[in-house]
């Protein structure tokens, strides 16, 4: 990944305060009544809080922006800036943004989805790569920064090949697209919908549900600035219970959950179930649970998962220092679990 420098993101931090609505997580006060979120389009329960308003229904008080991101690095870079106040990003992003040089003040509050067959590394066809072995001296595309990267970094790792063997292109998943067309990858780790183009023309090598097994797993995580959640938690309480309720829909209402994300992601219900199968998503009584969040008094494993995620990007050279655990669990936020999660 290209480490940005302290002084780079500090630049970039006041152009974006800059062009902000002057209510930044750490200038806002609980008079404030706004939310500014960022999203991804991936098919997840973000997309369908989104699309049936589900927050905005639950705090008709509040002024709730919603603003489209590319990736993971680009929502680090807007909450450097203090510009957004909740996000849905990948988890080694949050490693990341967890980390020096970056320290970012936010908290993980919500597990969105576990990465199964929805991200997974794809070789184009007439590429004459069969294997990660054959990737050696060829161009591989995938978003810095992003889980797709993280999990790109760690399949070469398993199969014993060095990054300085390939091209390894920072490029974002509608430009994947773009440079897959025209021939200019070899082979591309991207994630839904775009991978889904990509297998018309290619053969996959490797899923994120297979890194997982063997140790590395990632998933989406929805973030919260810690400046934001100390000063409204009544707010942060009701954005969980609106995602909590969307996966209940994902579990129970699957036709409803594939029309809110089709109309999102502009494919048709029939394309966006399709995509949506191939998530793990938790349900809401689980996320409390020890193997992901946790609740006050015991912080869950997902702390140690940042934690391990942090490890393996300092060992790749893409972080500066790895945070301490006590670090990590300070930015679980459990506060209100398992209750605030319970219908």
């Amino acid at each position: 990944m290209r480490i940005r420098s302290l002084l780079a993101l500090s630049a970039v931090a006041l152009s974006l305060a800059a062009c902000g609505d002057g209510a930044a997580s750490g200038n806002s006060s609980s008079e404030q009544k706004t939310i500014r979120i960022a999203y991804q389009a991936f098919p997840s329960g973000d997309l369908i809080v989104k699309n049936q308003g589900l927050l905005e229904k639950a705090l008709p008080d509040y002024k709730i922006t919603w603003t489209k991101f590319d990736s993971g690095a680009s929502i680090n870079t807007a909450f450097v800036a203090k510009s957004v106040d909740i996000a849905a990003i990948g988890s080694s992003p949050v490693a990341r943004g967890l980390s020096a040089p970056l320290n970012i003040p936010y908290q993980v509050a919500f597990v969105l989805d576990v990465a199964g067959d929805n991200e997974a590394l794809v070789a184009r066809n007439g590429s004459n790569v069969n294997s990660i072995a054959d990737l050696k001296g060829k161009k591989v595309g995938t978003p810095f920064a992003s889980t797709a990267h993280y999990s790109l970094l760690a399949a070469l790792d398993q199969a014993g090949v060095k990054e300085s063997d390939l091209t390894i292109v920072d490029l974002e998943p509608q430009d994947i697209q773009a440079a897959w067309t025209r021939g200019d990858l070899d082979a591309a780790y991207t994630w839904l919908p775009s991978l889904d183009e990509l297998k018309k023309t290619g053969k996959v090598l490797v899923s994120s549900r297979e890194l997982a097994t063997a140790g590395k797993p990632t998933l989406d995580l929805g973030v919260v600035s810690t400046a934001f959640a100390t000063a409204h938690p009544d707010a942060v309480d009701a954005w969980r219970k609106a995602e909590a309720k969307a996966l209940d829909i994902i579990a129970n209402d699957p036709a409803a959950a594939a029309a809110a994300v089709g109309r999102e992601l502009n494919l048709s219900a029939e394309d966006a179930k399709h995509q949506l199968s191939q998530g793990v998503f938790l349900k809401p009584a689980d996320i409390a649970s020890s193997t992901w969040l946790g609740t006050p008094d015991k912080v869950g494993d997902l702390a140690k998962n940042l934690l391990a995620a942090a490890e393996f990007l300092k060992a790749q050279k893409k972080i500066d220092a790895v945070p301490d655990l006590a670090t990590v669990e300070k930015a679980i936020y459990t506060k209100g679990l398992p209750g605030v999660l319970q219908s």
